[in-house]
């Protein structure tokens, strides 16, 4: 699946609440969401700029499918549909 150009990090911390992932913290221009989805919990860090770099959320969302142990396309499918 092709990745959307238009995501910032506040819309992404908000479609990732599907997935039991929320706001531990808000520093500066950065957002700490966590989850324990699975038994253990994942930590994440994400700027809350308008726009993502490509490569931001492309390593974002591997690192949630990681730990949900799906594939990154099932992932970006389910939260961007």
């Amino acid at each position: 699946m092709r990745l959307p150009r238009d995501i910032g990090g506040l819309d992404l911390s908000r479609r990732l609440a599907v997935y039991g992932y929320a706001v531990t913290r808000q520093t500066g221009g950065h957002v700490k969401l966590a989850s324990n989805h699975t038994g253990r919990e994942n930590q994440l860090t994400i700027a809350t700029a308008k726009l993502l770099h490509m490569a931001t959320l492309n390593n974002i969302l591997v690192d949630v499918a990681a730990y949900l142990a799906i594939d990154k396309d099932v992932l970006a499918a389910t939260i961007f549909a």
